[in-house]
């Protein structure tokens, strides 16, 4: 089926403003100094060495390291580290994806994921197993079953490794973190599917930790190397954590990230443009932390920051047309949906249980109708009023181009570097591309 979207001609005339119409615009930065690990690897190796469960393991037991989906800055530094120290130690470590239904739930389609975030054989300098298979290893407090991946059964011991942050879906105790690896990681599809249809029937962190304790009993999980981030997508933290131990620590680690977080630093829009949106920027596409929605069954909207509409302009490659959460924003560019691999967003949207975010929102055919549509959807009266917005991802909400309202607010505040005001440039419809 072909679909027809109308072009900007057709859609001028939806209200009688124009570019000129709209207030200047001025290029904005927040500055910050946050805290960061000074030598990755070597907190790495330390991390894999804290862990008191690799201490009795025999040499050349075989161990599997989880490598996940998203774009974490420093985490292919953690892992070559990881495997070189426990090959120092005389184990056989390997890398398996576990990423739930990512890259296409198929085992090609993830180790390509993986390729496309510097995770290679190469640069790691261990194998890379990649395959679906699971077992149901047991059951949770539901009595729906919990699927551990074959690979890590096989192995004689597990370390899992992931970032700990806010989820992009829900809060409570234990969010994104090494519980969350196990679960839907190690699960892969089945296990995604499962736990996310899980969570819609009760409350999602208890059952990432309930399915935890049946994967820590069942599975040889040794331990995990938690990474906290700080704003700027580096590490903050990198510690190693034994198995039984994940459960305690992981709720002090993310109150930690919490602090970490990157966030805009205005919370009342009118509009916000996005740049790009995609799998390696959040999980969700776009991180609902920084848009302020999480178009979730049974999670209710956060206060702030309060974003009347989102417009997101384009899909990352990596994301290979994945385009999970295009439904939380309310206008996409022409060229976006063009790139969507429908198949694999909707496996992607099945496994996570909320069918809401692959939405295909208002299809524009560029970046000034857009615009000019804001005037109209956005309450504003007076278009020289709007408060917009435009940064290059939810990964970096501390670049913007700002709109004079809120430039003039930003002004006040004395992390933010306001530059001077100008007219809005824009060439065939279209912004200019990086002007940050």
């Amino acid at each position: 089926m072909d679909i027809e979207f109308p072009d900007a001609a057709a859609l001028a005339d939806c209200n009688d403003y124009t570019v000129d119409d709209l207030p200047e615009f001025a290029v904005a930065r927040r500055e910050r100094d946050p805290e960061t690990v000074g030598d990755v690897p070597a907190a790495a190796r330390a991390a894999v060495d804290a862990i008191e469960g690799f201490d009795d393991l025999d040499p050349g037991s075989s161990v599997a390291i989880t490598a996940g989906s998203r774009g974490i800055e420093d985490m292919p530094a953690v892992l070559a580290a990881a495997v070189d120290r426990l090959a120092e130690r005389g184990f056989a470590p390997f890398v398996l994806p576990a990423m739930g239904s990512h890259g296409g739930a198929t085992a090609d389609g993830q180790r390509e994921t993986l390729a496309a975030l510097g995770i290679t054989e190469e640069t790691l300098g261990c194998p890379i197993r990649s395959s679906m298979a699971v077992e149901a290893v047991g059951e949770d407090d539901l009595g729906r079953p919990v699927y551990a991946a074959v690979d890590a059964l096989e192995a004689d011991a597990v370390l899992l490794a992931n970032r700990v942050k806010p989820h992009t879906d829900f809060r409570g105790d234990v969010e994104s973190g090494l519980a969350k690896m196990a679960v839907i990681g190690l699960g892969k599809h089945r296990g995604a599917e499962s736990l996310h249809n899980a969570a819609i029937a009760t409350d999602f962190a208890d059952v990432i930790a309930d399915r935890y304790e049946v994967l820590r009993r069942e599975t040889p999980i040794a331990g995990g190397i938690a990474l906290v981030e700080n704003a700027h997508h580096r590490a903050a933290r990198i510690e190693g954590i034994d198995a039984a131990d994940v459960r305690d620590r992981e709720p002090e680690l993310l109150d930690r990230a919490r602090e970490h977080l990157a966030t805009l630093p205005v919370d009342d829009l009118d509009l916000l443009v996005v740049d790009e949106t995609g799998k390696d920027k959040s999980g969700t596409g776009m991180d609902t932390n920084v848009l302020g929605r999480y178009d979730f069954h049974g999670e209710a909207e956060p206060d702030s920051p309060s974003i009347t509409r989102v417009y997101a302009r384009s899909l990352t490659a990596p994301s290979h047309g994945s385009a999970v959460g295009v439904g939380l924003a309310d206008f996409v560019h022409r060229d976006l949906v063009a790139d969507i691999d429908f198949a694999d967003t909707y496996v992607n949207i099945a496994t996570s249980g909320e069918p809401r975010r692959a939405k295909l929102p208002f299809v524009v055919p560029d970046d000034a109708t857009a615009l000019l549509l804001s005037c109209s959807t956005t309450g504003v009266a007076d278009p020289g009023e709007l408060r917009i917005a435009r940064i290059p991802s939810t990964m970096d909400p501390d670049s913007l181009v700002v709109s004079e309202p809120v430039a003039d607010e930003l002004r006040e505040r004395p992390d933010v570097t306001v530059g001077p005001l100008a007219p809005l440039s824009l060439d065939g419809g279209a912004f200019a591309p990086d002007p940050y």
